[in-house]
């Protein structure tokens, strides 16, 4: 996988919308759906929009984390541009959720861990940078890539065993 950086190539501000994702993430395990959570920053830093996961509580399949994040923050900017924004979320997103950076325009996603079975921002292929697409998102990964993955393998634990 490109773009894993090391981990000082993260800033404060990387950090900060990571632990606000993680916080997220958090609450959607508690409230029993999958632990993901995403958070956007505008090009200032300004916080645009924040969720965690809500497909079980929902009922939605499109519930994802990302999505809530992205559409939260378009609302906040009167815009479905998101022009010069980051997503940062705790898991790579999958291809619905990497086809909805592409398509707001968003300027980068940081995302901590990488998902196999289901990742297209490096893992099972790449829609934020294809260059067949109209736009491309620059991307980075593994900020906080062990916290992320222990809330994950702790959620399905659970779930195994209960």
């Amino acid at each position: 996988m490109a773009n894993l950086p090391p981990d000082w190539a993260f800033d404060a501000r990387d950090r900060q919308a990571m632990a606000w994702a993680l916080e997220q993430a958090a609450a959607a395990g508690a409230a029993g759906d999958v632990p993901v959570g995403a958070a956007v920053l505008g090009p200032d830093g300004t916080l645009l929009g924040l969720a965690g996961n809500r497909r079980e509580q929902s009922r939605d399949p499109t519930a994802h984390a990302e999505l809530l994040a992205l559409r939260a923050a378009a609302t906040e900017l009167g815009s479905w541009r998101l022009d010069g924004c980051t997503l940062y979320v705790t898991l790579e997103p999958c291809a619905m959720c990497a086809a909805a950076c592409v398509q707001a325009r968003l300027a980068c996603v940081v995302y901590a861990a990488p998902d196999p079975k289901a990742g297209f921002a490096g893992s099972l292929g790449n829609l934020l940078d294809d260059p067949r697409l109209n736009h491309r998102v620059s991307w980075r990964a593994g900020l906080e890539r062990e916290r992320a993955s222990a809330l994950l393998s702790a959620f399905f634990r659970g779930r195994r065993q209960g």
